[in-house]
């Protein structure tokens, strides 16, 4: 029998206030599923055992917990019970486990790591059951939480408090903490003989106390607790985890000269000095080391920004995506799996894509690695100190030697030696006089035309 924590994230609701195909804790705060923020909340915990009770669209659910948490165990709670009935789900997987369980929830993104702690303390202090809660400004229909001096007493539903206890300000989470053994011996006596026919955790606290148990409770800032039903209050949490991440950043050193109009995710991470302009999204997997600058109305997702490099205005850098120390990405320029070295300057009007471009290289405006032959994708490389015209369509498989030059307007389909200039474009030919004609030839269909719509 292991000692530790277990993590029990409840994650099988349909939120049909989502109105959505999607499974409710998969919708994304930060660019991260909701479950995601549940899972890394209780990562303070360092748990020994992770099990995730999946319902609603449990096999997209459980995908995604194979992703975010490959070591985490899911189970299934095929009808939808209540909250007690779905921890009751993880009994089985938690048979041979001595430590303590956490109960979290799937859609409910911002318990801090120090409240599951605090929780932790309390129950290390002598507490068999710890309940989680948190004074409401508006406390409206949350239950209750009764208190005895520093015992809880009980959880009262809104709808079956007396108006004494409905004036109490301290309300439920719905997280709980106990030892495994003793929270599912709890949960097996829970009934449900209630109005919706289910079996609630709540319950447990009553049933503790009638058996001699001690219970307390921790409290945590009401923004903590914040669950998600709705579009509506997705959106709310996105603009409460928006606000937080801005502030961290700013505190450790980055500039966001429009702090409102920078989106970040979850795991974006930047070195100091960094500066960000107005109107940058950062999609997931972005490192922007120190003292890069991302210039205005950028999007970058999957990237890796080096020390010193300017990207944007109007950049786009897709997943895959590598800037070397330096570099400079211009204007609506789009960069996809391409590794660009030091000092490489892309700044107009281009894409890179399944490219490497090597140190001090300049790609000209308009250039196109030609990457996609329509099944399969390949590979340009360019190397050292190269210049690429303006214009230029690199048809991959293709590379382009050190110091190589490519002459401007040309397709270049073959291999380029190092320090060689390639010229791949047709001769000009100048015909006299052949515009004048050409336009009236034009002008009079277009006038023919005119008269048969007429």
């Amino acid at each position: 029998m292991t000692l530790g924590t277990a993590l029990i994230v409840l994650a099988a609701g349909q939120g049909s206030r989502m109105l959505s195909g999607l499974p409710k804790v998969l919708h994304e705060v930060g660019a991260q599923p909701l479950l995601a923020h549940a899972l890394g909340a209780g990562a303070a915990l360092d748990p020994e055992r992770v099990v995730v009770v999946t319902g609603h669209g449990a096999a997209r659910v459980e995908a995604a917990v194979g992703a975010i948490a490959p070591g985490a165990v899911t189970v299934r709670q095929d009808r939808q019970l209540g909250t007690g009935h779905a921890v009751a789900q993880a009994r089985p997987a938690l048979a041979d486990f001595g430590g303590d369980a956490v109960v979290l929830y799937g859609d409910t993104p911002f318990i801090a790591p120090q409240t599951l702690r605090r929780m932790a303390e309390a129950r290390a202090a002598g507490n068999d059951v710890v309940v989680l809660g948190f004074e409401a400004r508006e406390p409206g229909r949350y239950g209750r939480l009764i208190t005895d001096g520093d015992r809880l007493d009980r959880i009262v539903e809104f709808k079956d408090a007396t108006e004494t206890e409905r004036a109490v300000r301290l309300c439920n989470s719905g997280v709980v903490m106990a030892r495994a053994a003793t929270l599912f011996d709890l949960v097996a006596a829970v009934g449900n003989d209630n109005a919706a026919g289910e079996y609630y955790l709540t319950d447990i606290v009553q049933i503790a106390n009638a058996r001699g148990l001690r219970c307390g409770a921790v409290t945590c800032d009401e923004a903590e607790t914040l669950g998600i039903n709705t579009r509506a209050e997705l959106a709310g949490a996105e603009a409460v985890f928006q606000a937080r991440r801005r502030a961290e950043v700013m505190a450790a050193g980055v500039t966001l000269v429009a702090p409102d109009t920078v989106f970040l995710a979850a795991d974006t991470v930047f070195g100091r000095d960094v500066v960000v302009e107005p109107n940058v999204v950062f999609g997931p997997g972005v490192r922007v080391a120190e003292g890069a600058r991302i210039r205005a109305f950028s999007h970058l997702e999957g990237a890796q920004v080096g020390a010193g490099a300017v990207a944007g205005p109007y950049a786009r850098l897709r997943p895959g995506t590598r800037l070397g120390a330096g570099a400079r990405i211009g204007n609506f320029v789009e960069t996809k799996n391409a590794a660009l070295g030091d000092g490489v300057k892309v700044n107009h009007l281009s894409y890179v894509g399944d490219a490497e471009i090597g140190a001090g290289t300049n790609i000209g405006a308009g250039t196109i690695t030609c990457n996609y032959d329509g099944v399969l994708k390949h590979r340009t490389v360019v190397g050292t100190e190269a210049f690429i015209g303006s214009n230029t369509m690199l048809v991959a498989p293709v590379s382009v030697g050190d110091r190589a030059m490519t002459a401007s307007g040309s397709v270049i389909t073959a291999d380029v030696p190092a320090e060689a200039l390639a010229l791949a474009r047709a001769r000009q030919q100048n015909k006299p006089g052949l515009a004048v004609k050409l336009r009236a030839r034009l002008l009079a269909i277009k006038a023919g035309l005119a008269r048969k719509a007429e």
